[in-house]
This record gives structure tokens, sequence and C-alpha cells, in this order.
């Protein structure tokens, strides 16, 4: 009856105004004794929806891992860390990064959220993979013996690395390239610091390498490698690229400088604290007003950005109104609930500017500009209604987080690969994951579309699971390493 005796409590957050000062993770671990409790909350029902992992109502449902809940839930509340880690590894390559990045979809369809608060999943899901780290537990296996198989994976974003993770642990030689200078993909430059420190993404991948993982960076596959030679090289390749090609505003002013795609502006940020490469003026929000274009979490990120380099102000525009202070009907349980909530960089803007930054119904028009072709303003309507009048709002850079649109158009020309019928995607499958071409496979974003870690893990772990049938097919003897 946990879950009805104790109050759900989550991970505590630095102080808004303090953590602003800053690019340290926002949220603390929390102290075992209360995760512990935290735990005990978990009804350990007997259909445990929140490891269902599925798609309803175009929302994820449950986790697509389909991470073990209930039980490493129950170990936790006895004290039995060792064992409860053993179980999250289980499903989970690297917990370290979904209990940070994840909006956590199993909490909602946590049984218990139906007649009090959800569990409180994420929490207990850090403290496990963070108590493994300090007890030494975490530690490089590499597998103890090897084939003559070599795969190549392309992208290290956390598809990439789950596929080659488990290639890795059945034997097979692994390589992965990546294109920046650094592997980890959007978990490296894509995702502010306050959500996930670099020093955790470096972590993994120095655990990956001592396993035996090649992890080659700055290769830019299509133009340093072309796609007959790696075929002649590997056996197998795994494309992991992401959805790198984003969505942009095609109006009057979208020349002018100061307009700018969210993700350069997010990386330039990340690249900025990692080397203290100097910020060009455009990449720089201090001292400017802000106006970002998206409501989702690419959009959020981009405001937290903007106050700790100093932003006069922010406002975030979406498309669609308020959400609901509570579930409504078209929004059952076990659907990720579409309620209302003040995230992070939200409560940061509150704190620090007196109000939400968030801005509803609002349709961009047309972007304006001084002589020297610089944004200063722009003019929006409202997608609700076309009887609101024109609005004009002050703009020194203007941020576009509007998502993305799929994988970008060169892979498929440097692969000579299908598309899907949305001409967006990599065409690959669900059952095999293999592309027109034979021995080339796909998982994450660049298949799937723009979505969730825990469904590039999945996928990667499901492609890997995949490219080691078709190697099967090629038999071959064990060598020694």
């Amino acid at each position: 009856m946990g879950f009805l005796n104790i109050e759900k409590r989550n991970q505590s957050e630095r102080k808004p105004l303090k953590r602003i000062q800053d690019w340290d993770e926002y949220r603390l671990v929390m102290p075992e004794a209360e995760v512990r409790q935290q735990a005990a909350r978990c009804m350990d029902c007997g259909t445990p929806y929140c490891q269902i992992g599925t798609v309803l109502n175009r929302g994820t449902t449950g986790c697509p891992i389909h991470n073990l809940i209930p039980e490493w839930n129950d170990l936790v509340y006895r004290g039995l860390w060792r064992e409860a880690y053993d179980r999250l590894i289980k499903t989970n390559n690297f917990p370290e990064f979904t209990s940070r990045a994840c909006p956590a979809p199993c909490e909602g369809s946590c049984t218990a959220g139906i007649v009090s608060d959800p569990v409180s999943i994420k929490s207990v899901e850090r403290s496990i993979i963070e108590h493994a780290f300090a007890e030494g537990w975490v530690v490089p296996k590499p597998p103890l013996r090897r084939t003559d198989k070599k795969i190549a994976v392309i992208g290290s974003g956390p598809a990439g690395m789950a596929c080659a993770d488990q290639l890795n642990k059945i034997g097979h030689n692994v390589t992965v390239f990546e294109r920046s200078d650094r592997a980890g993909g959007l978990l490296m430059y894509g995702i502010p610091s306050m959500k996930i420190e670099k020093d955790v993404v470096d972590r993994r991948v120095r655990l990956l390498e001592d396993e035996g993982i090649v992890f080659k960076t700055g290769v830019d596959v299509g133009k340093d490698i072309t796609e007959s030679e790696l075929r002649a090289e590997f056996d197998a390749v795994v494309l992991c690229t992401g959805a790198g090609k984003h969505r942009d505003v095609p109006i009057e002013g979208r020349q002018l400088s100061g307009v700018l795609p969210a993700m350069d502006y997010l990386t330039a940020s990340n690249r900025h604290l990692l080397y203290q490469e100097p910020l060009l003026p455009d990449l720089d929000a201090h001292g400017k007003k802000v106006i970002v274009i998206g409501g989702g979490d690419t959009g959020e990120d981009c405001v937290a950005t903007a106050i700790r380099q100093g932003c006069k102000s922010v406002v975030q525009f979406g498309k669609h109104g308020q959400l609901p202070g509570k579930r409504v009907e078209n929004n059952p349980w076990p659907e990720h609930p579409n309620v209302f909530s003040l995230d992070y960089a939200y409560h940061e803007a509150e704190e620090l500017f007196g109000k939400d930054p968030r801005a509803y119904y609002v349709e961009t028009k047309k972007f304006l500009g001084n002589a020297s072709g610089h944004v200063t303003s722009l003019m929006t309507g409202s997608f609700k209604s076309e009887t609101v009048a024109e609005k004009k709002w002050d703009a020194d850079l203007v941020l576009i987080a509007i998502g993305f649109k799929g994988a970008e158009d060169r892979l498929f020309d440097d692969f000579q690969i299908d598309r899907d019928p949305s001409g967006r995607k990599v065409q690959a499958n669900d059952q095999d994951y293999q592309t027109s071409e034979d021995g080339v496979f796909a998982a994450g974003d660049v298949r799937r579309g723009a979505t969730l870690i825990v469904w590039a893990i999945e996928e990667g772990r499901r492609a890997a699971a995949s490219v080691a049938m078709y190697l099967d097919r090629k038999p071959s003897p064990l060598v020694n390493e």
C-alpha cells in the first residue's frame, strides 16, 4: 500500500536562480533512504503497463526498452542494490542517459497513477546506476572470444552505441564512425549540460572502448570514406545517423542573420563549454531579446541555454494551446498524460523574469530586419483564429525549434538505399531492420523519425539482433583475440 501511504517525491532540483549561474546538472541524485521509500510505492502489479513500450494515440506508452521496473523497484526497496543493477542492465544499455534525458513514459502508464501519483521510476533508475558506478560495479566486460566478423556502425548516438554494444557483447568486431569530433551524437552536442553533463557521456564511451569497440571520430562517411570502401572492409553496415534534417519556416525575412536552427545554437553552446571556443555573435544570447519558435523539448533547452548565456528576455512560441491541468477524456490512462507542467527551463524563466515564457497558438508570419540585414523583430498571427490582429515582437535572436524532417538527403545517395513512403526516412522494416541494400541496416531516428532516447536504444538493440542473425547465415569459426 506504499503508493497510498507514501507521498511521491522526485529527484530534488537545485534552486533556479542558483543553477542558472552555471551549466551543471540541475537535478540531484536522491538519497538512498528516500529512494528506497519511493521504490516501496511500486504496486508490483500483475500487468505492469510501465514496461509495455508501445504507441497509443500517437504517443509513447510505457518503456520501449521494456525495463523490468517492478522487479528493480522491489530490489531497491529491500536494499539489494547490486541485484537491482543487474536487472536494470538486462534491458537498458545506458541507464545513466535515460534517467536524465527520457521524459519517462513509464511513469505516465504506471498503474498507481490511476488512483494516486505514479511511482518516481526515473528517480529510482538514476539512483541505481549512479550507485553502481560509485560501488565500482560498472566495469569493462570485453567478450571472451572474438569472431572474424566486422561491423561498421555509422553514428554514435544512443542507437549507434546500443547497436555497437550488443554486437560487441557477442564477440563481433565493431567500429563506430562519427563525423563530429567526439562520440555521443545528440547526447554530446544536442542536449545541454544541465540535463546531461558531458563527462557522463565520456564515461560510457570509455567503457565501450575498453570493451573493444573502436570509435573513429571526425570521419564523415560518404566523404572521408565511401560506401563501397565500407562494404569491402565490413561484413555489415548499420546506419544510425539520426534525423538531422531540421524543419524550417520558409517565410519572408528568413534569410536575415540572427534567425537560425535551434540545433546549430545548442551545438555551438556545447562546443563553447567543452573547448572554450568563442561564440559567434549570432550564437550568443547575451543581452539579447530571444524568441524560440517551437514548443517542444528542443525549444525548452534553447530557453534554458539563453537564460544561462544572459539573455535580456526570452519567449517561446507554441502552435498549440496550453495543456490542461489534468487528463481529459480523450487522454485516458495508460496513455502518456498530456497535462500542463512547469518544466526546468520554464521554472527558471519564471523565477528570473517573473512569468512563464511560453506563448500559445502563435503563428510566425514574417521576420523584419535592419539595414545591415539582421533580424530586429517579427510579426505573428494566431493558429487559433484568423481574426486575431497581427502582433509585433522585438527580437535580436530567433531560434527555430519546430522539429526534424528526417534523414539527411545525401544519405540516400551515399548508400543508394530506398526512402520510406514519406520520403523522409530510410526504408527498413520492423522485422529485420535491413534496408534495400543487402547487408546495410538502419536503426534509430534515421529509420523511425525523431523520437525518444528510449526508442533509439531499443532500435539499436533490435537492429543488432538482426545483424547477428544475418551474420549467422555466413558462419565462420571463432578465433582468439
